[in-house]
């Protein structure tokens, strides 16, 4: 309970700050929200021809901050080079998203395993609410666990209950198959009418990036994500002085597809009087592992990830425009895309590109 209490109250303190740069109206309403509840069968595979790219879009300052009062002028879209004409767009909150819920089931995450099951019902619970029936008519999800093999343990679905239920019978054990699990995630699972424009596709990784049993390389399912446009969040597991491939991987991942990593554990305790200063014989701890205010530290800042990533999640531009015919008559089959914002010292981050259509 506590855990959720300040869950809550750190997304809450991460989407007041996106609010205190709200200083307009929208340019443009978006058009009717279509309810995720109408699906297509279990195994339908995902196929996608872009006619109307959609591109979510996140603008933060020189402090990491959202930067959430831009109008659609302030921004230009270049596909393959050439200036695209912006159709749609919006910052409206809490824009249609199916969000797909990947958590790494190897033995790497089982030290801090009941932090990060906390952390993912989390996550569910504030982007599935059971209280906000308006949030359920806009947002879906599923769950995807991967060790040895990836399992859709729960279909796309716009309730909690079932996700939540699920996790809290997982136990971790042996290897990880996460680029199995991204193509599992963008390949077999229940579609939402609409997708991927409205709602937009989204994939959350609680791992630490490695994989030792996956069938499917990394640029496959770079490949598959971008062809399915689909944006891919990280929360790294790994531990602050601790490097692997698998960071890596996670930030190519994110970076190829407008999303980008957390590190709760990279420097957990950077708020914490006397770390650094008061060095131990069993490891420089300012809280000793074991006590309450280690596990409290540990976990408000896993939280604080999370926050921050559902914060972005909600609160991004959302642009879109159709292909000139020139852009539609390349022989090049992936599409670069360049997003640019009329402002300095800001950071625009949004996918690199795309594939027009399916193989």
């Amino acid at each position: 309970m506590r855990l959720r209490v300040l869950f809550a109250c750190l997304l809450a303190c991460c989407l007041m700050v996106a609010t205190g740069f709200a200083q307009q109206p929208p340019a443009q309403a978006p058009p009717a929200q279509q309810p995720p509840a109408q699906e297509t069968s279990p195994q339908q595979p995902i196929k996608v021809s872009v006619n109307e790219v959609v591109v979510p879009v996140t603008v933060t300052d020189e402090k990491g901050r959202f930067v959430s009062n831009l109008d659609q002028n302030d921004f230009q879209i270049f596909d393959g080079g050439r200036q695209q004409r912006i159709e749609f767009f919006t910052r409206e909150r809490n824009q249609p998203v199916v969000v797909g819920f990947l958590i790494d089931l190897s033995n790497n995450s089982r030290t801090q395993w009941k932090n990060w099951e906390a952390a993912a019902e989390g996550m569910v619970e504030e982007m599935l609410p059971d209280d906000k029936p308006e949030m359920r008519s806009r947002f879906a999800g599923y769950l995807i666990g991967f060790s040895n093999t990836a399992d859709l343990l729960v279909d796309t679905t716009s309730d909690s209950t079932p996700i939540v239920e699920k996790l809290r019978k997982l136990k971790p054990s042996g290897g990880s198959a996460l680029y199995d699990a991204i193509y599992k995630a963008c390949t077999e699972r229940k579609l939402v009418e609409g997708e991927p424009v409205d709602p937009r596709r989204v994939i959350i990784v609680i791992g630490d990036g490695n994989d030792n049993s996956s069938k499917r390389s990394l640029n496959e399912v770079i490949e598959v994500a971008q062809r399915n446009l689909v944006t891919i969040y990280g929360i790294s597991t790994e531990y602050s002085g601790f490097t692997s491939a698998g960071d890596d991987n996670l930030v190519h991942l994110a970076e190829e597809t407008g999303g980008r990593v957390e590190y709760p554990l990279n420097n957990p305790y950077k708020d914490i009087s006397g770390y650094i200063s008061t060095p131990k014989d069993e490891g420089n701890y300012a809280i000793q592992p074991g006590t309450g205010g280690y596990q409290a530290a540990i976990s408000s800042a896993i939280f604080g990830s999370v926050a921050a990533i559902v914060g972005e999640v909600t609160t991004q531009y959302v642009l879109r425009y159709i292909p000139d015919f020139a852009a539609q008559d390349s022989v090049k089959d992936y599409r670069e895309i360049k997003v640019t914002v009329a402002l300095p010292n800001v950071r625009v981050r949004a996918r690199r590109g795309y594939y027009p259509s399916n193989p």
